[in-house]
């Protein structure tokens, strides 16, 4: 689904039309121009440095890697700094930072996963169980997922783990107290 071009022009992320999801995104200053207006269009004179890509174009800056000279329509502010596309595309330098967010643990599936299966060998949930209610406490703030879903498996793991945990309370409370019965 296309990003909204006002919104894109206005601050680094946009939301998506259809699914609602925050995005980061950062563009080149010409796709948001119907037309290069003003100092972005003027045609480089005699003398003057011209933009590496767009030879009859003025330049405006030189990028911070490489140092080619760059119009104001391939001019890309990137951590305060000038940089031209093709280090932007190659991931030149400081660029590398730019860390895409692929893939996240799904921290919900391990809480609720953890006690269910603990339950298949069972002295091992005296572990499991307090192990997947911390996790859950630790985790529920962080985000879920690249794509939405919801808590459910995180509410759903930390019950069971709970229940867990009050079985065996009970289980010790029920042995000692039969222990001191006799």
């Amino acid at each position: 689904m296309p990003l909204p071009k006002w919104e894109l022009a206005a601050a680094d992320t946009a939301v998506c039309t259809l699914c609602g999801a925050e995005n980061q995104v950062r563009v080149f200053p010409a796709i948001l121009q119907l037309q290069p207006t003003g100092s972005q269009a003027e045609a480089a004179v005699e003398g003057e440095a011209a933009c590496f890509d767009h030879p009859a174009k003025r330049a405006v800056a030189a990028c911070r890697q490489c140092g080619r000279f760059v119009c104001g329509i391939c001019a890309v502010e990137f951590a305060g700094e000038t940089w031209c596309p093709s280090c932007i595309a190659a991931g030149a330098g400081a660029a590398r930072e730019a860390k895409l967010d692929t893939s996240r643990p799904l921290y919900d599936s391990v809480v609720l996963a953890l006690p269910l299966v603990s339950l298949i060998v069972y002295p091992f949930n005296i572990i499991a169980a307090p192990a997947a209610l911390a996790l859950g406490l630790l985790k529920w703030n962080q985000p879920i997922s690249l794509v939405r879903r919801n808590r459910w498996r995180l509410v759903m793991g930390m019950l069971i783990a709970l229940a867990e945990i009050v079985g065996w309370v009970w289980v010790l409370l029920y042995s000692m107290k039969r222990a001191a019965s006799k």
